[in-house]
């Protein structure tokens, strides 16, 4: 039998790593949906669009094709994996991911990824409001100190040096955008199991969500 498995949780609780590693234990596919509405922001940013402006923002995602290579993400054929990374993309993707229309198209394309089961896929709504008929739904938090290194390590890795402040404030406001906003706020599921992963290490929470999903796949 194979499942959806869905992974929500705040930035920097070590989401998406945890994912990939949990759909490749089990064979599974992953989909970082964290990755889709970054790759939509950077297309926006680089277009110079108005995120405002309805009858542009439109016609802009009318003409953005997002894809999947593997566990890179593709936009119109062009890998962007480096690129939504930046500290631009961080600190617009909550507006962008909480405009109705940028949502509606994505959630719809994410719920076809789905439809044959065996998918980990991890963001902030997909419990609640992608699957939320998951047969697993678990929601991640840290502490916001752990989460703020954990991203400055992220960006150190790629090139890119920001002071733990800017991180911090960024990631508050990211925090306050995603739960507050009208359309798909983020929130843990009635169903979900939480992990708190402050003193976890990465293989302490693949082991713990495996073993979740083992435990539903071949219960009898």
């Amino acid at each position: 039998m194979k499942i959806v498995i869905a992974i929500d949780g705040y930035s920097g609780t070590g989401k998406s790593s945890t994912a990939k590693q949990v759909a490749s234990r089990l064979s599974y596919t992953y989909i970082d949906s964290g990755a889709m509405y970054r790759a939509i922001t950077y297309y926006l940013l680089t277009h110079n669009i108005d995120f405002q402006n309805e009858q542009e923002l439109s016609k802009s995602l009318a003409n953005c094709t997002l894809s999947f290579e593997g566990s890179s993400i593709l936009v119109n054929n062009q890998n962007v994996d480096h690129e939504i990374r930046t500290m631009q993309v961080n600190q617009n993707v909550s507006q962008v991911s909480a405009i109705s229309e940028v949502r509606s198209k994505l959630v719809e394309q994410q719920r076809k990824m789905g439809e044959q089961k065996g998918v980990v896929m991890d963001g902030r709504d997909i419990g609640t409001v992608v699957f939320p008929d998951a047969e697993l739904k678990v929601f991640m938090t840290a502490e916001m100190d752990i989460r703020a290194e954990r991203r400055r390590k992220e960006l150190e890795k790629k090139g890119m040096n920001e002071s733990l402040e800017v991180i911090k404030e960024n990631l508050k406001e990211r925090d306050r955008i995603d739960s507050s906003r009208k359309d798909s706020p983020l929130k843990m599921a009635d169903d979900a199991k939480e992990i708190d992963t402050s003193r976890l290490t990465l293989n302490q929470q693949i082991d713990k969500i495996v073993e979740m999903a083992e435990s539903i796949i071949y219960a009898s």
